[in-house]
């Protein structure tokens, strides 16, 4: 992993450099550059790594936000806008209409799909770069919290299903990653607080000095300082690219990054993705920690310390009205992790480390248990 810092950090403007290595395939080894006011000189650097057609997916969102101006200049490149924007259009529909556009706009193997966006657009922009002409390149550029702390990073693309979450994807990394943090401030508030949610996930499964940091510095998070906020995205980068370098297709280790989702991913579906991502998570966080509470794995304060955490953040802590437990253990059987329709569960010993019992990092938790804690979250 190499980190060139470029000019010379704390300054708001700078740009910080970090290698992802995947390991036997350098092909697929890729850097991501975070920084303030790099969205515009982005498309050069693409076409000095990648010299291909470029193809760009982004949402109506962004649009609004101008920040596809702000990237474009006076280029004009052929693109797909997803509208609506966010989760209700991640799906098999909207991947074919991605597809077919690149096709009418003659493009070929020589293309390199530009994703400019959160997470949806990510997702599904990786996707189509993954099967378009049995795959092309693909550049994230994200533009949300959630999306620069977790979603563009590690190769996983996809899109919902009508039942679950994320069903249908590929393993597909990226040629490159670009995080701007000047981009998080055309965020709603809601949007920017329950993206957060994955960088306190990363702090509990493996830096208790980042969570202390978002303790000590979260008003000048919220404010969106630059520099704050490059040094958070950049505590993300270094902890999920440790995972994905030695574990990039999900065998065993990389499914830690999944703390809290295992419940969050079931909530999110069954209040009919009208939660966001991480508000879901935020409550799954919450029943993996009464978990842990009840098989004695936390002797401390961290459950407490993570509560206190969501509600500065204003994030829900309890499954809302109207959703019954029942249809959130339903929805359990189809998480990723599952075996034999019984999901495992990411647990922590204490904060920043993750419990291993047998070299397993996802471990099964009697469903008994697991019902009591989601009625008692209802």
């Amino acid at each position: 992993m190499l980190l060139v810092i470029w000019p010379a950090f704390p300054y708001p403007d700078a740009m910080l450099y970090l290698d992802v290595n995947v390991p036997a395939t350098p092909a697929r080894s890729y850097r991501i550059t975070v920084g303030s006011g790099l969205l515009q000189g982005v498309l050069d650097q693409v076409a000095q790594i990648l010299p291909r057609r470029p193809f760009l997916v982004t949402d109506t969102n962004l649009m609004r936000a101008g920040l596809v101006d702000r990237l474009l200049g006076d280029r004009t490149i052929p693109m797909f806008v997803i509208d609506p924007p966010g989760e209700s259009s991640k799906n098999l529909h909207t991947l074919g209409q991605i597809l077919d556009a690149m096709e009418e706009a003659g493009l070929g193997r020589d293309s390199v799909l530009v994703a400019l966006g959160g997470g949806t657009v990510g997702d599904i922009g990786g996707f189509a770069a993954s099967v378009f002409k049995r795959g092309i390149p693909v550049v994230q550029i994200p533009t949300t919290t959630l999306a620069q702390a977790d979603s563009a990073i590690g190769g996983k693309t996809g899109v919902d299903s009508g039942i679950s979450k994320n069903a249908f994807g590929t393993f597909w990394h990226p040629a490159a990653v670009f995080m701007d943090v000047d981009c998080l401030r055309t965020l709603d508030q809601r949007y920017y607080r329950a993206g957060l949610v994955e960088s306190v996930k990363h702090a509990m499964i493996a830096d208790p000095g980042l969570f202390a940091y978002l303790e000590d510095q979260l008003d000048a998070v919220l404010a969106c300082d630059p520099t704050t906020m490059i040094h958070v995205v950049l505590c993300n980068c270094r902890i999920k690219a440790q995972v994905v370098e030695q574990d990039p297709d999900e065998r065993n280790l990389r499914r830690i990054l999944n703390y809290g989702h295992t419940i969050g991913h079931a909530v999110e579906a069954a209040s009919d993705y009208q939660l966001l991502h991480g508000e879901a998570v935020a409550i799954g966080l919450v029943a993996v920690g009464m978990i842990e509470q009840r098989l004695g794995l936390d002797h401390g304060d961290k459950l407490q310390r993570l509560i206190a955490m969501l509600q500065r953040l204003k994030m829900p802590t309890r499954i809302p009205e109207g959703i019954p437990h029942q249809k959130v253990m339903r929805l359990l059987a189809y998480d990723k992790k599952s075996v034999d329709s019984r999901p495992r569960f990411v647990l922590t010993s204490r904060l920043g480390q993750v419990y291993c019992p047998a070299g397993q990092w996802a471990v099964e938790v009697d469903l008994g248990l697991v019902d009591e804690i989601v009625k008692e979250l209802c």
